[in-house]
Order: C-alpha cells, then structure tokens, then sequence
C-alpha cells in the first residue's frame, strides 16, 4: 500500500510539474502574441495618421497647383489603394504583409511625386499651412519607422520563442504561427543615381 502512495504522489508531480510547464509556455506565447498585435496595432495607427493628413495636403496643393490634376488624383487613388488594404493581426503572413507594403510603397511614391510638382511652386512652398502639413508628414514618416522596427522586434521575439525547443512542440500543438517581418522595398538596396548635369 505505500508503494501505491509513492507511485501516485510521484506521478502527481510529475503531471502537476508537466501542467506548470505547458501553463507557463502557452501564456507566454499569448503574452508574445499579444505584443506582436499591439505592435501591428501600432503600426496601422501611425500609417492611418499619414492617410489623414493627405487630404488636406492634397487641397493645399490644389489651391497653388490647381493644373496638376493628375498628379493629385494620383495621390487620392493610391491613398485609397492603401486605406482599403487591411491585415488580420491573427493572420500576419508573409503575403499580407507584402500586399500591405505594396499598397503603403504606391502611396509614398504618389507622394513623392506630389513633392517634386511642389518645387515648382514656390508661392506654396513659403505656405505656412503647407509648411505645417510638410512637418507633420516628415514627422509621421520617422514614427512609421520606428513603429516598423519596433514591430519587427516584436515579431522576432515571438518567432524566436515559438522556433526553439521544446516550445515548437507546443507552438505546434495549439496551433501558434511565425508572424511576417517588415522588409525593405525591391529596389532599396541600390544607391539612387545623383546626377548633376
């Protein structure tokens, strides 16, 4: 009989211990998991701040450079490209993200398209409201950097958790997936060409 008493109370605790262990892995998966959608949270919040501001560089714009009409729709079409493209924190793969990205690259291009027909107007450039919108959206530009990395960060902890043994077991068994990095565009890795004819 205390041999039984032995053997039940060592399996008590060798269950009681395996039950501490798969707790303490889950709940730090959802706690990581948790980060990584604060953090697209964040990310989303920063890019909505850039799309807000858009429309009222796009009429400050308009009231100098009312024959840019092509350049401006651009602007308005690729902001609504990238406003219309929404990613599930719950599904943060490679392909949502690249078609985030995408949207995000066409609406920095429109804008920087929208930049060069600026130089040519310098009553708008000496604009105190274009001025303003200019700061605002160079300030919104570093933020959408530092919250990409910050992200990025987030996602490598999380990857890195749920990758390493014997926590990809579990990571596995309740169905926890790597989450997608912010890369850098096609392209970004080559100098632009300055050319001073």
């Amino acid at each position: 009989m205390k041999k039984t008493w032995i053997i039940l109370a060592a399996i008590a605790v060798v269950v009681l211990l395996m039950y501490s262990s798969v707790k303490g892995t889950y709940n730090t998966m959802v706690t990581q998991d948790e980060a990584v959608n604060a953090s697209w949270a964040q990310v989303e919040n920063v890019y909505q701040r850039r799309a807000d501001l858009i429309p009222n560089l796009v009429n400050t714009v308009k009231g100098y450079a009312s024959h840019e009409q092509e350049t401006l729709e651009g602007v308005i079409e690729a902001r609504s490209k990238a406003t219309s493209v929404n990613v599930n924190p719950e599904n943060l793969n490679e392909q949502s993200l690249q078609q985030f990205q995408q949207a995000q690259a066409g609406l920095s291009s429109a804008l920087s398209r929208l930049m060069v027909v600026v130089e040519r107007y310098p009553d708008l450039k000496a604009n105190q409201s274009f001025l303003d919108l200019q700061a605002q959206l160079e300030g919104t530009e570093n933020r959408i950097t530092v919250e990409r990395r910050k992200f990025n960060e987030s996602a490598r902890a999380f990857n890195t958790y749920i990758r390493s043994f014997p926590k990809n077991i579990y990571a596995n068994l309740f169905g926890f997936e790597k989450k997608a990095y912010f890369e850098a565009d096609q392209g970004a890795e080559k100098a632009p060409e300055v050319s001073f004819d």
